[in-house]
């Protein structure tokens, strides 16, 4: 019998400890989450801000980087069509 209770000793704690780990893990991804969504609103007052008419930095920074992207699109398509520039 006692040759039993050790291996079924370390099998429980083995468990244990899985699950304090699993559950710690849990409540990282949660607030790893929770700081992914403050994230996530805290960019769209900017961009609230911006719709009413008040020109801030985020919006201006948005429009060159948007600008950026176009140019580097008219690049790829020139350089699709054989053009070169």
């Amino acid at each position: 019998m006692s040759e039993l209770i050790a291996p079924l000793s370390l099998a429980v704690s083995l468990v244990l400890v899985a699950a304090i780990i699993c559950g710690a893990g849990l409540a990282a991804w949660r607030g790893w989450l929770e700081y992914k969504r403050m994230e996530l609103q805290a960019r769209r007052v900017p961009a609230a801000a911006a719709e009413e008419d008040e020109p801030s930095e985020a919006g201006t920074g948005a429009r060159i980087e948007l600008a950026a992207v176009k140019e580097r699109l008219r690049r790829l398509e020139a350089i699709a069509n054989g053009v070169e520039l």
